[in-house]
């Protein structure tokens, strides 16, 4: 075994008991439909600058959403209730009454100068309020607020043992402000009241810093070095830093109702799902180790050991767990396993295409081959996971972590643990002599076929172009005539809330609604046993049907509240997550420009934008409800799509670079070896003329083919066992995905490809320069142990 290896080895076993003793002494932070947790009631109140209407309070809600994100609750559900009250679900929370103290904060900050000890302000129009250590200030006033802040952020000072503080940051004019606050101050005298600065906040005192000696009269301090001190506790800093930070309620708000609220989804549903997502996957187990033998077996233990680290990272994160988050975890082990399939077909194309090389020698290679491909198609998720956490807020930030470490963690698993395995496995003279035990000298069925038949699949691009625009027009109609069932969380709707005679269970009471026609309602336990039901598009007449299919299970069903409710997924959510999600799909085309061809991200892009389109009209078309679940499926399908089209591509550009590939060799008097000209002239080097682009890119398509199905059915497993035996909770979820992989599959070989020739027509950009063909090196003086040295 040689050194490399035994790293690899050690570094994952270290890997892997750390994340055991993780997942065995941290308990996950568990979402409002697994565990439930807490709900509050905030009424808005009128202030002397803004009157409580319902477009104040909807900016109200956008600023608590932000402290929410915050206070590190990645799931919660926020809605506006009629004009002026707002309902905030916060899943998991270990104190309510900090969170209730923190989300009700006004928030008002604003920069004073300070023109005295006590008394009334000079002009007349300050305050008069005492600081840290009681004593009366004259404050001149507001000279700017805290809307001028651009970023703030809590810290340890040890050196100048002030303890814990804030740093604030300014946007540029109120910079200015500060800078022209702090230089007035600076004109009078050392330990002059005047010289100093009162940061308040909600009309308290929390700072009030002299100007150092060292800033002279007129020039005051930069935006960037200002610090609040004032003893701060480590808790006082972070609340305040996340206040300033979230900004100011733009009205005031009084908490009316606070109480716990159970799960919305029952026992039952939650087995169901455990139980597919655990069949699902050992389906997936089960079908590489019949692909690839005892390779496979071993990338089955490396999956296992990718579950563990992902989910123990999850939990030391306290990233919240929902039900799909949990099932997009689950599929992410199925998606795990192309990095496993790509090395493993990569090794086989060298086992059978160069006779006699070895076992060791062609994993090696495989490795090495499929490096590019991995690490492109990885990067390009990771920078959409990256933009979609920084740039947008609630389910989409949660998203985007889940994402970056579901992709970090496939990578270790499949690059470190399953290569330390299999490098183990294949120096064993057993494994490498027996071809029915490795499972990589063995060819694949698909490839075999592939080869024989050796389709021409892009003698005509037009035509895969043809039957992609027609789905397109397909599912835009299915958009125009049918529309999209947008869910409550996009449309808002109807919160009820009942209390029975009899106690009834969510499971039952879902089972209940559903049969009365109300499949979507999302139930919840409240309070003492009370059911809350909340649904869109409900009038009258459903909301007595609702009651009575609830009444035959609870007995005597009475409404205790009825409120109208706008959407959780807010405008400015919405607005939020389609901006990541644009700059994402331009910073991934840059990406991918630079790294292939631009031809190649244009097409790429191309394909993504197809594959949501198909998706959100077969929804439209099948009239089901596009809602939260909906959104996590259709980014998983984006992330999909581009990881798909990178491994086609990097094939394309390995083989039209590779100039061993360009013509048949042929062997002219002399005994030297050249390519033939067109002309039928003998040429070599960089002269040898090139295979077109197109029987390039259908021998990629071919190749890699192989893997392309081997992945997708390792995800389609899983996602048929959710499909069928997840409940009702997860039926649409799977659903999406499978259209969306069934979509992505096909794209990435008949849209994304064919668009690219048609492109590559009009480029004036020359081909790649010629690449030799991976090769593995061997240190001087070795030789593979079951390499005899003989050659032909």
């Amino acid at each position: 075994m040689t050194r490399a290896t035994t790293v690899r080895a050690v570094l994952a076993a270290a890997v892997l008991l750390v994340s055991v003793f993780i997942t065995l002494t941290m308990s996950p932070r568990l979402g409002l439909d697994l565990q439930g947790g807490t709900r509050m009631v905030l009424q808005a109140q009128d202030s002397d600058t803004a009157e409580a209407d319902r477009e104040s309070t909807d900016r109200t809600l956008e600023v608590l959403r932000r402290r929410v994100d915050s206070l590190g609750v990645t799931e919660p559900v926020l809605t506006r209730s009629g004009e002026d009250r707002i309902i905030v679900e916060l899943p998991d929370v270990q104190d309510p009454r900090k969170a209730a103290e923190v989300i009700g904060k006004t928030a008002q900050l604003t920069f004073h100068a300070v023109q005295g000890p006590g008394g009334p302000a000079e002009d007349g129009k300050g305050l008069t309020l005492p600081d840290e250590q009681g004593r009366e200030l004259a404050l001149g006033p507001a000279a700017l607020s805290g809307a001028g802040v651009k970023e703030a952020s809590a810290s340890f000072d040890a050196q100048q043992g002030a303890g814990w503080t804030v740093s604030l940051d300014f946007h540029k004019d109120a910079g200015r402000d500060w800078t022209r606050l702090t230089g007035e101050a600076a004109c009078h005298p050392a330990q002059d009241e005047r010289r100093r600065v009162a940061i308040v906040l909600d009309k308290r005192v929390i700072s009030s810093p002299q100007v150092l000696p060292t800033v002279a009269c007129g020039s005051g301090l930069p935006s960037g070095s200002t610090r609040i001190t004032g003893s701060f506790s480590a808790d006082e800093a972070r609340e305040l830093a996340l206040l300033i930070e979230g900004g100011a309620l733009p009205v005031p708000v009084e908490i009316v109702e606070q109480r716990t609220v159970g799960p919305t989804l029952g026992a039952a549903a939650i087995d169901a799902g455990a139980r597919a997502a655990l069949i699902g996957a050992a389906a997936t187990a089960l079908f590489i180790i019949v692909i690839y033998r005892l390779f496979g077996a071993l990338a089955a233990v490396a999956l296992a050991a990718y579950g563990v680290i992902s989910y123990a990272a999850l939990v030391a994160l306290g990233v919240t767990l929902t039900l799909p988050g949990l099932a997009g975890f689950v599929l992410a082990i199925g998606m795990a396993v192309d990095a496993n399939v790509l090395v493993f077909e990569r090794a086989r194309e060298e086992y059978a295409g160069r006779p006699g090389k070895s076992l060791r020698a062609s994993l090696a290679a495989g490795f090495k081959g499929a490096w590019t491909a991995v690490a492109d198609s990885n990067v390009t998720t990771l920078i959409a996971a990256g933009l979609l956490f920084f740039l947008g807020s609630g389910p989409v930030k949660g998203f985007g972590v889940t994402l970056a470490i579901g992709v970090l963690a496939s990578m270790f698993s499949a690059l470190v643990g399953a290569r330390a395995l299999t490098e183990i496995a294949a120096h064993s003279r057993f494994v490498a002599d027996y071809r029915g035990v490795n499972g990589i000298a063995i060819p694949g069925r698909v490839r075999t076929w592939l080869t024989r038949r050796d389709p021409q699949l892009m003698r005509s691009p037009r035509r895969w172009l043809t039957v992609s625009a027609v789905l397109i027009a397909v599912a835009v109609a299915g958009i125009l005539v049918r529309g999209v069932n947008l869910g409550v969380e996009f449309t808002g709707g109807r919160l009820v809330e009942y209390s029975t005679s009899r106690p009834v269970d969510v499971e039952t009471a879902r089972t209940a609604l559903a049969g009365a026609g109300f499949g979507d309602a999302e139930v919840t336990t409240a309070g003492a046993g009370d059911i809350s039901v909340r649904t869109g598009g409900l009038n009258n007449d459903g909301e007595h049907a609702l009651r009575a299919a609830l009444a035959a299970e609870g007995g005597e069903t009475t409404k205790v509240r009825d409120e109208l409710i706008g959407p959780s997924l807010g405008d400015e959510l919405r607005r939020n997550a389609l901006i990541a999600l644009a700059i994402a799909v331009l910073v991934q085309l840059a990406y991918l420009a630079v790294r292939f061809r631009w031809t190649f991200a244009v097409a790429s892009v191309g394909a993504l934008v197809h594959d949501v389109i198909v998706l959100i009209g077969v929804f439209a078309w099948l009239g089901r409800t596009v809602d939260g679940i909906f959104l996590a499926a259709l980014l998983t399908v984006i992330g999909y799509s581009v990881n798909d089209s990178v491994v086609v591509f990097d094939r394309v550009r390995e083989l039209w670079g590779r100039a061993c590939l360009e013509f048949p060799v042929v062997r002219p008097e002399g005994g030297r070896t050249g390519r033939r000209g067109a002309g039928g002239e003998l040429k070599t080097g960089p002269e040898a003329p090139r295979k077109p682009l197109a029987e390039v890119a259908n021998r990629a398509v071919l190749q890699t083919v192989p893997r392309t199905v081997n992945t997708g059915m390792g995800a389609l497993f899983i996602l048929t066992a959710l499909a069928v035996l997840g409940g009702d909770s997860l039926e649409d979820f799977a659903l999406a995905l499978l259209i969306g992989i069934v979509v992505g599959t096909y794209s990435s070989v008949m849209t994304a490809v064919p668009a690219a020739l048609l492109l590559e027509r009009t480029s004036k950009v020359p081909p790649p320069a010629r690449t030799r063909a991976p090769r593995v090196r061997q240190r001087a003086g070795r030789r593979d142990p079951h390499d005899n040295g003989a050659r032909v």
